[in-house]
């Protein structure tokens, strides 16, 4: 079950602010994805109903729904839209019973996945980043993930194995306790490269075998871990 944070709620959104927020994420799905070959309907379903403005700091509210990664917390940032439709979709998390995710951040993209999947298990390396965003996750009415502090390159080997696993921050290589816990026919997308340069990819395993299919260029903040980045 999640694990339990205090923290100050945010003020509901009056009801006009919902119809502007919601026309914002319109505007979002149309021009900044579906433009952009993001077409997986119930992918585009979940970036509707998932309020952005929601997971970032109400000073920079107003560039929630721009086509730009934010700051968050601790130096670490929230993707922007199109990169995490494009991980979503290459993803496929729609129906997947259990889906990893290393990396909560902000708790956007967890919020993503729980809308799409069965069950949700996400670890954050950063002790207020995983409690401030599983109270968000919480406020907003989800009860279909697992949260804690930990470190992410390790996995969680108790609940494996994954049917997906998703990876929100670069490693140099895969670490190995991550693909040891996708299941057979599993899928996970990853970064994968150098500190300043990277390349999204999808491993995909069949029989024991991993194959790897690129999907763009890419920088993220580095995977800290013992199988992944040391510190």
């Amino acid at each position: 079950m999640p694990e339990n944070h205090p923290r100050t709620p945010l003020p509901a959104d009056d009801d006009a602010d919902q119809e502007r927020h919601a026309r914002l994420r319109e505007r979002m799905v149309s021009e900044q994805l579906a433009a952009r070959g993001i077409t997986d309907p119930d992918a585009l379903r979940a970036f509707r109903k998932v309020p952005r403005h929601r997971f970032v700091d109400p000073s920079i509210q107003s560039k929630a729904y721009t086509d730009c990664a934010l700051p968050t917390e601790q130096g670490q940032t929230i993707s922007q839209p199109y990169i995490v439709g494009l991980m979503t979709q290459a993803l496929q998390p729609g129906g997947a019973r259990k889906v990893l995710e290393i990396g909560t951040g902000s708790g956007y993209q967890t919020a993503i996945l729980a809308e799409l999947a069965e069950h949700v298990f996400t670890i954050e390396r950063v002790s207020s980043l995983a409690g401030a965003a599983a109270a968000r996750l919480q406020e907003l009415g989800y009860t279909n993930f697992s949260s804690r502090q930990a470190d992410g390159s390790l996995g969680w080997p108790e609940e494996a194995p994954f049917d997906r696993i998703i990876v929100t921050a670069a490693t140099p290589e895969p670490p190995d306790p991550l693909l040891d816990q996708l299941a057979d026919g599993g899928r996970m997308v990853i970064p994968i490269g150098p500190r300043n340069s990277q390349e999204l990819t999808l491993i995909t395993k069949s029989g024991g075998k991993l194959r790897r299919t690129f999907l763009c260029a890419c920088i993220f903040v580095r995977l800290i871990g013992q199988a992944a980045w040391k510190q």
